[in-house]
């Protein structure tokens, strides 16, 4: 009886087992408490994360030729900036490949914790056939080390010796197979942990190399415009004075107005040097360091953009939010950490604290457009700076930064001629409930 009771243990021990190297597993009473939640394994997978992360930055020879590799490309915009949008669609295609993983990793979950609780359920049958097969002189598993797959083969074997009576044939083939699948799903969630395993370490590595690219592309900036200066400090003080995000932008339309009177009596007064002023003049608010301008007009761009983000939609403009009114933008959940890119071509208008919004980023588009996005752990931009559409702008907050689901929410607002528009025209179209970048 002693041994079909330590036999009978090890089986319902065994059962949830995910690697044949885990730690020992608590009793079977405590198994459901000690199922990680898949936010802690998310929070887990994003600390390792951050340790690659460290990790590469640490490697001296890594660390040399990512530098090498920024020093030659450090004057020039053209293949910055294509650096730049290469390395942050690659990070957000890593970023779709690890949340479709961890979709499939959750459902192979989810059907290992039913199999166990179906086997905890007929823990008399499985000691039974362990049982049977010890009265017949064969050999059970060892009730130390044992494995799903030793139970299968028990099972099965006292099928094939008729160990067990008729009438619990039928519940001993039916254990046989849910013991199968538990197998197989061990197996699979292995494979997608590999996976996971190996996207991460991609993604820390596309993620130092955003940072110095970042790095080098506002240095560069700072370099090549002081008037950088004036405009954050310029942004700063709107920020101070505004008591809304319709004040902000009605303060920042309004400097932008002024700007283009200024800007057109310069052109009129000089007009040899039409050419060259036309580049400040498309700045509407803001000079264009890089003396570009939106590749079409943001009202042509309708079906266009991409999201700012890897994510699915929590909440849509006009619909009721947590405040019992109409929303006026969209919620985008995302990934810990997730780069955040502009959906558009613009003018930093506004990046900075600013009341509830916490971190707030506004983006002239043109043409009376304005993008306003809120939520991120960072910025990575200055007031006065032009970004191409698919530049990366800000970082979604990560640890203690995310939710308490390991999760983060970002809100994305578009307004023309100071009022909220919805944006869901503008995205290009998605065949799931995901929107990409």
């Amino acid at each position: 009886m002693t041994t079909r009771l330590l036999l009978l243990s090890a089986v319902i021990a065994a059962a949830p087992a995910l690697a044949q190297d885990a730690p020992p597993r608590p009793p079977p009473a405590e198994q459901a408490d000690a199922q990680p939640s898949f936010a802690d394994e998310r929070r887990r997978r994003q600390q390792e994360l951050e340790t690659i992360e460290t990790a590469i930055r640490d490697n001296a020879a890594a660390r040399a030729r990512l530098e090498s590799e920024i020093a030659s490309i450090r004057g020039d915009r053209a293949r910055l900036n294509t650096e730049l949008l290469s390395t942050a669609e690659r990070m957000r295609e890593v970023e779709q490949r690890l949340s479709a993983i961890e979709a499939r990793l959750a459902a192979l979950q989810t059907s290992e914790t039913a199999i166990r609780q179906s086997l905890q359920a007929r823990r008399g049958l499985i000691g039974d056939v362990l049982a049977a097969l010890q009265r017949m002189g064969r050999k059970p598993p060892p009730a130390i080390f044992v494995r799903p797959q030793d139970i299968l083969e028990a099972v099965r074997a006292s099928i094939a010796l008729g160990a067990v009576v008729p009438d619990l044939r039928a519940e001993t083939e039916a254990l046989a197979k849910d013991l199968g699948d538990l197998v197989r799903l061990k197996e699979a969630i292995g494979l997608e942990r590999t996976r996971i395993a190996g996207e991460v370490e991609t993604l820390a590595g596309d993620r130092v190399r955003l940072a110095a690219l970042i790095d080098a592309r506002q240095s560069e900036l700072k370099k090549s415009e002081q008037a950088f200066g004036d405009e954050a400090r310029r942004a700063a003080d709107l920020g101070k004075q505004a008591g809304t995000l319709r004040e902000l932008l009605q303060k920042i339309e309004s400097d932008a107005l002024a700007a283009m009177r200024q800007a057109d009596q310069a052109r009129r007064a000089e007009e040899a040097r039409k050419r060259e002023e036309q580049g400040r003049l498309a700045s509407l608010a803001m000079r264009d360091p890089a003396r570009l301008s939106p590749k079409i007009a943001f009202a042509d761009a309708r079906g266009t953009l991409q999201w700012p983000v890897e994510g699915a939609v929590k909440s849509s403009f006009g619909l009721v939010d947590d405040t019992g009114a109409p929303a006026r933008g969209q919620s985008i959940e995302t990934r810990p950490g997730a780069v955040v890119t502009a959906p558009a071509d613009g003018w930093v208008a506004f990046a900075g604290p600013f009341r509830s919004f916490g971190r707030l980023l506004i983006l002239n588009a043109g043409g009376g457009y304005y993008i306003v996005l809120a939520g991120m752990e960072r910025i990575t931009v200055d007031p006065g700076q032009f970004v191409l559409a698919g530049e990366p702008v800000a970082a979604m907050g990560s640890g203690s930064g995310a939710g308490p689901d390991g999760k983060s929410a970002l809100y994305v607002e578009f307004r023309k001629d100071g009022t909220s528009i919805d944006p869901s025209p503008w995205w290009a179209r998605s065949d799931n409930g995901k929107v990409r970048g």
